[in-house]
């Protein structure tokens, strides 16, 4: 059946990977990547050869109409970014949204997604919470900042290496910087950390010990 398959792929160990992905991965028509290079890597783990596409952020826009051109001459596509689920702070929703104003199926299959073990692993109320994503680098920051220091609930971001301090210390003047965080880096990889504090205790950690790799910072709600 023709349709549009949303694969996630692991966000570091690769035994991670579900059974129904790899029977997806080797089951569809076509594989769009976020990374054809990356993705190229897990194919040649699994030893499954498979095409690739290119389909990612630069090019989205471009490319949706060619693949619902596929799906409708009865192809199967699947869709993967170069880790986790894709549409989460990755390329997908753009082709999702086409897909489904097409009357083209969707099958999203469950699987790796970097902020639930980080968020459950971070200590705070699970119960409700609030996924920002990666902040607006320049125009926008300070009123997404101002935003979510008014929310109650626990707060999750992503963040590049490079920046995670400046974050930090943006998160210390808008929300206190006795408010506690937790910073999640490397999740499912050897050097899988959770540094836990105050934001002043991790400005000062990460400033003297600069960090590395995929981070997730969780945020607890005030008083939390």
């Amino acid at each position: 059946m023709s349709k549009l398959i949303l694969i996630p792929t692991p966000i570091g160990n690769l035994g991670d990977i579900t059974l129904r992905s790899i029977e997806a991965i080797k089951s569809v028509d076509l594989l769009l990547a976020e990374d054809t290079r990356q993705t190229g890597k897990l194919l040649k783990h699994l030893e499954i050869n498979q095409k690739m596409w290119p389909h990612h952020a630069h090019n989205e826009h471009k490319t949706i109409e060619a693949v619902l051109d596929k799906i409708k001459s009865g192809e199967k596509i699947g869709l993967v970014s170069d880790a986790g689920t894709p549409g989460i702070s990755d390329p997908g929703f753009l082709l999702v949204r086409a897909c489904i104003q097409a009357g083209v199926p969707i099958e999203p299959l469950p699987g790796a997604t970097a902020f639930v073990p980080a968020l459950v692993g971070s200590g705070f109320p699970c119960d409700k919470f609030f996924f920002e994503g990666f902040l607006p680098h320049k125009k926008g920051r300070q009123t997404r900042l101002k935003f979510l220091a008014e929310l109650p609930c626990t707060i999750i971001l992503y963040e590049s290496p490079h920046r995670l301090v400046k974050t930090l210390i943006q998160i210390g003047e808008f929300m206190g910087n006795n408010r506690n965080v937790c910073v999640v880096r490397e999740l499912s990889k050897v050097f899988e950390t959770f540094q836990r504090g105050a934001v002043s205790e991790l400005v000062e950690f990460y400033e003297k010990n600069p960090p590395k790799g995929e981070i997730v910072v969780i945020i607890g709600g005030e008083g939390k």
